[in-house]
């Protein structure tokens, strides 16, 4: 359970970053509160942090499920591919909003396995 609340902690504190980028850049490029368009970079830093927040909600609870009803271990595999996929999202993003598909295959994808093995092993408990 120790690397799934690690995994999740580097997501949130990653989440935190995207956040962090938005507020700081807010003033810098133009966009006062509580505009949210007005600079296309802004826009799309904006962007990657309101769908990195849409995907931590499903993230979240299906590590936990995850690792309490299906592997401890096993759920690192798609937790650090998630990690991974939000930072490509975010670099591809930011640099060409039409660039953006693997980055978000790839966080879409671990959500699906996360969440398609926590019901599974779920499910194999009552079996």
């Amino acid at each position: 359970m120790e690397y799934t609340i690690l995994i999740i902690m580097i997501a949130l504190a990653q989440f935190l970053y995207f956040t962090a980028r938005v507020g700081l850049n807010r003033g810098k490029l133009g966009v006062n509160a509580p505009h949210t368009t007005g600079n296309d970079l802004w826009e799309r830093m904006y962007r990657v942090q309101q769908n990195t927040l849409e995907q931590l909600i499903i993230f979240i609870p299906s590590m936990l499920v995850f690792s309490t009803y299906t592997s401890g271990r096993w759920v690192l595999i798609p937790g650090v591919l998630f990690l991974l996929g939000r930072q490509l999202y975010s670099h591809e993003y930011i640099n060409d909003p039409a660039s953006r598909t693997p980055g978000m295959a790839l966080s879409l994808l671990c959500n699906i396995v996360l969440v398609g093995g926590a019901l599974i092993g779920l499910l194999l408990k009552f079996f």
